[in-house]
């Protein structure tokens, strides 16, 4: 029987936000919110709430699924460093500048058609959040400059492509990520509950549909018609006094001498990653197969079971193979170099495993106090279950505008979002997915816009814009699509419970 700590139970998540916009220091937030969790379940005994806290991070690894995300994300650094030392990403932003070079040179210099193509580019790299960013930003700035497109339009082009596209295709590091905060809510099915929470994404949906509209449409408004206009009638692609953040170039991650960039060394351990996801969901959910099903059948219901920390692991092991493979064919790299390289790049990564590891265990301490639970006591009476979702969501929108991290907002809001959506519709499973999808997007949409993201300080820097103005320019169409996102959970949420009481 699960015991609550009635209004001490949301103390901890409550400290943990508060410290993380207090102090900006996500790490601290989190660890404090733990401690605190455990000093409550101490009854005020700090000493045996230090030693518990210290116990609780070494029990996260007493989890398999949760060691074999983090070590999925510690190996994706390897994997990081592997792509831009052996020139992959330059030979990749190389090979892109030169295809749109010869688009310009054929007279498609048309600006749909090129933003278009930076849309393209943006949405089809997955991988990684930085690199989506920073590549579509180092290629296609020369471009936009020939053609008089203010680094404004170009930065919003790249930062909505980024953490959107990374989320709707989670065959990454986010995706491993929320499959293990899942796990840690002991959910036997997180891949499947996943799955079915990815159709109600709408915020990533529509900030990629609503990028399309405004390329297509040339409806801007709000300050980025204003830039639009300025460098239309003037020329100027940037706001006179505004001081660009500086000018991403890829050969700054330094190259062996005669190493030739080629697109492929990036390429092929992608793919390699991207198909080895499926591939290992099948594998690992294969058990649960009916034998009379259909082969299509059979693989479906295979990925829908399988175990997508396990998945993940085979996946960025088998592009780490495949990638060491290609390098020593090439004579890039020794063996011995490729071995440093896939230690460097861990120790690079290390912090995003450490977040993971605290996440996983302020989820623990919040399922002991009943957090959820006893929020959905106190709220039962005023919050229905029909607002529900965009109510998670625009929490979401604001704690990680707050604090700049989605990641760190998927750790305080899941373990209170989903027991909350089990408690006030335990007949409406649906209920429970839009809620998963509410508090990512809300994440999604601190790091599309937050002037304190990373992501939002790295487009700038890649686009060669001022950070302050891609922010005043990405608000408007952030809170757009926010705001559209949050009337399709309303009418989402009010189909749910409609037909949940038929």
């Amino acid at each position: 029987m699960l015991i609550t700590y009635g209004f001490l139970s949301i103390l901890p998540p409550l400290l943990s936000i508060f410290l993380a916009i207090y102090t900006r220091q996500v790490y601290i937030a989190l660890t404090c919110g733990i401690w605190s969790g455990y000093l409550i379940i101490a009854h005020f005994h700090p000493l045996q709430a230090t030693t518990t806290t210290i116990e609780a991070f070494v029990n996260v690894f007493a989890d398999a699924d949760n060691t074999r995300t983090i070590m999925f994300t510690a190996l994706m650094g390897g994997l990081m460093l592997f792509i831009q030392k052996s020139g992959g990403v330059k030979g990749f932003i190389e090979w892109m500048a030169r295809f749109t070079e010869k688009l310009v040179q054929r007279g498609l210099n048309s600006r749909k058609i090129i933003e278009m193509l930076a849309f393209i580019t943006g949405t089809s790299i997955f991988i990684e959040s930085t690199i989506n960013t920073l590549t579509v930003g180092t290629v296609f700035r020369p471009v936009f400059d020939k053609l008089k497109i203010p680094r404004e339009k170009l930065a919003y082009i790249a930062h909505s492509c980024s953490a959107p596209v990374c989320m709707l295709i989670p065959l990454n590091a986010w995706g491993a990520y929320v499959i293990g905060l899942l796990n840690a809510q002991k959910f036997t099915n997180a891949s499947d509950i996943f799955i079915h929470s990815w159709i109600y994404g709408f915020y990533p949906m529509i900030a990629l549909l609503l990028v399309v509209f405004i390329i297509l449409s040339g409806k801007n408004f709000g300050p980025m018609k204003t830039a639009e206009e300025r460098a239309k009638n003037t020329g100027a692609l940037l706001r006179p006094g505004a001081v660009p953040f500086g000018n991403y170039d890829e050969g700054s991650t330094e190259l062996k001498p005669n190493i030739k960039p080629r697109a492929i060394n990036m390429l092929l351990p992608i793919i390699i990653l991207v198909l080895m996801m499926p591939v290992g969901l099948i594998a690992t959910g294969w058990n649960a197969v009916i034998a009379t099903d259909t082969l299509s059948q059979q693989c479906f219901s295979a990925l829908t079971h399988g175990n997508g920390a396990t998945a993940v692991l085979y996946a960025i092991s088998s592009a780490l193979f495949v990638g060491t493979l290609l390098y020593l064919s090439q004579r890039i790299f020794t063996f011995t170099e490729i071995v440093n390289m896939i230690l460097k790049g861990i120790s690079d990564l290390i912090t995003l495993a450490l977040l993971m590891m605290l996440a996983f265990a302020i989820g623990k301490v919040c399922r002991t106090l009943g957090t959820g639970f006893y929020v959905a006591q106190i709220t039962q009476l005023w919050l229905h279950p029909v607002i529900l979702p965009a109510v998670i969501f625009f929490v979401a929108c604001l704690m990680a505008f707050a604090m700049g991290t989605a990641w760190g907002t998927f750790a305080i809001m899941l373990p209170i979002a989903i027991p909350l959506a089990q408690a006030l519709g335990p007949n409406h499973p649906d209920l429970l997915y839009m809620a998963i999808a509410a508090s990512l997007g809300g994440g999604v949409f601190g790091n599309h816009c937050s002037p304190i993201a990373d992501t939002t300080l790295i487009t700038a820097l890649g686009s060669g814009n001022d950070p302050i103005d891609h922010v005043k320019t990405q608000l408007p169409y952030a809170i757009t699509a926010a705001v559209i996102t949050g009337i399709l959970y309303l009418i989402f949420g009010w189909v749910c419970f409609t037909q949940g009481v038929k």
